[in-house]
């Protein structure tokens, strides 16, 4: 019989984390944030890095936070944003995990495609085109490459030195390149042609799983006072979210932060030519489903605009600024979210000007008006993605859903509305944390079901904001 019962999410984003206490039972589902930090890339004479020390810094305090509050606590999981990676040998870090806006990246799409373009590797891993995919970065790693003896993705990093286990979650590891789409092992011939080890790989383990207990001297530095167990989520963040979507089938979903992961869900990967040239990937859900999608810039556009404002000194109050780009009138240009130029950081608000020129558009004047911009940008580029999204797989879509921090934005709702010409859903904000809780809950007995019964459970508790398009579906953006 299910009861009520606690675990804790630790999810990294590429911009902050958190650390979230979840309390769940067959009726209940609350979050709690205990603990939140920003994740701020390092730059080192090689190159961008994450600060991946500092990282597990932040989750030990979290989870000793957690344990201060649910003294039972159950377990823990780790999810985190996609493709980066660690390379370790007996134990050790060969050096902090790089960046994947590093600009070595295009070293690696180079050699890569030197051996199979990616036509070849689209019909083998099923993932859009991104220069800084798993597969192109390991193709720059040269003599570390060789010294290594594990690899490890961000999550499995940490839950390693949680636990002392080394595996390599499903959903995350579809995002390398490097697994076969549609099953659940790594494509060794692939390996073989790239010349890349496969004796480094780790097994690789389904959502759901138990990785194993905290090690001794770990659970004495937390304070833990029983084995608390590690499980294997969708470790990939947006595997977590589309779980904490409270969505039907004919839906599509919008999981917005500082990416914007764009799509629907199916049974199985979609891999035709016009699946690839459109710009879809085929990524490993949770329960075997597959994250049909195609990844948009995001918010991202729009904080290293506010961070170029506040270098500059000018105001950057969020909600000041969206307030005013609110009542900004008359025609509006719309520059491409896909354009490779936006992927480094720094200089943004020039870069959108650029773009908005080259396109033959009027340059926005004002931040307020930069701000509209960004988000009409992001808004058509959702509507065109569910659009294609629902043609290439054939499920019709009647109602969008935007999850994360972006469903807090109604502006960027509301104009997602009106591109789309569809009901916009906004919420639940912690979509991740909650997919993460979820599948934790479901392995320890706390709820079951399939992902339908969980999601049920996330509309009972976290009903959403619905927005209705102010145009008709006839009017809608015609891209």
């Amino acid at each position: 019989m299910a009861g009520l019962g606690a675990v804790a999410a630790v999810d990294l984003g590429a911009s902050s984390g958190r650390v979230v206490l979840g309390r769940v039972g067959p009726d209940t589902l609350e979050l709690t944030t205990l603990h939140r930090f920003p994740n701020e890339p390092m730059i080192l004479d090689d190159g961008l890095h994450w600060d991946i020390l500092g990282l597990y810094e932040h989750v030990l305090q979290g989870l000793r936070l957690a344990l201060a509050e649910e003294p039972d606590l159950l377990g823990f999981a780790v999810d985190s944003w996609a493709v980066d990676y660690a390379l370790l040998r007996d134990g050790e870090l060969l050096g902090a995990p790089y960046h994947y806006r590093d600009e070595r990246t295009g070293r690696g799409v180079a050699a890569v495609h030197a051996v199979i373009d990616h036509a070849g590797l689209f019909a083998r891993n099923g993932l859009q085109f991104l220069p800084f995919n798993t597969v192109y970065q390991l193709a720059t790693e040269g003599e570390r490459l060789a010294e290594a003896d594990s690899f490890l993705m961000v999550p499995d990093l940490l839950a390693y030195w949680l636990t002392g286990e080394r595996t390599v979650e499903l959903t995350n590891a579809s995002t390398t390149g490097l697994v076969r789409s549609g099953s659940a092992a790594w494509d060794t011939d692939l390996l073989v042609r790239l010349g890349l080890p496969s004796r480094i790989l780790p097994p690789l383990v389904a959502a759901g799983t138990t990785i194993g207990k905290l090690t001794p001297e770990v659970a004495a530095s937390l304070g833990a006072a029983h084995g608390l167990v590690a499980t294997s989520v969708g470790s990939h963040d947006t595997a977590s979210a589309v779980v904490g979507v409270p969505m039907a089938a004919d839906a599509a979903y919008v999981s917005c932060g500082t990416w914007a992961l764009v799509g629907v869900e199916i049974s199985s990967p979609l891999l035709t030519p016009e699946a690839r040239t459109a710009g879809f990937t085929n990524e490993a859900g949770v329960d075997g489903r597959t994250r049909f999608l195609h990844n948009v810039m995001g918010l991202w556009l729009l904080s290293e605009s506010i961070r170029d404002w506040e270098a500059q000194g000018l105001p950057a109050d969020l909600p000041t600024l969206l307030a005013e780009a609110a009542a900004v009138v008359g025609p509006v240009p719309v520059f491409d979210t896909d354009d490779a130029r936006f992927l480094p950081p720094g200089g943004m608000v020039s870069r959108i000007a650029g773009a908005c020129a080259d396109a033959g558009q009027p340059v926005p004047g004002s931040p307020a008006e930069t701000v509209r911009v960004i988000l009409e940008s992001l808004a058509a580029a959702f509507a065109v993605t569910v659009t294609k999204a629902a043609r290439l797989t054939g499920q019709p879509v009647s109602v969008v859903h935007v999850v994360g921090g972006g469903s807090q934005n109604s502006l960027l709702c509301q104009l997602t509305a009106d591109r789309t010409g569809l009901p916009v859903l906004a919420g639940p904000v912690e979509a991740t944390a909650i997919g993460n809780v979820l599948v934790q809950a479901r392995q320890h007995g706390l709820v079951s079901g399939s992902l339908e019964d969980l999601r049920a459970l996330v509309a009972r508790t976290h009903p959403p904001t619905r927005y209705e398009p102010r145009l008709a579906a006839t009017d809608k953006d015609p891209r």
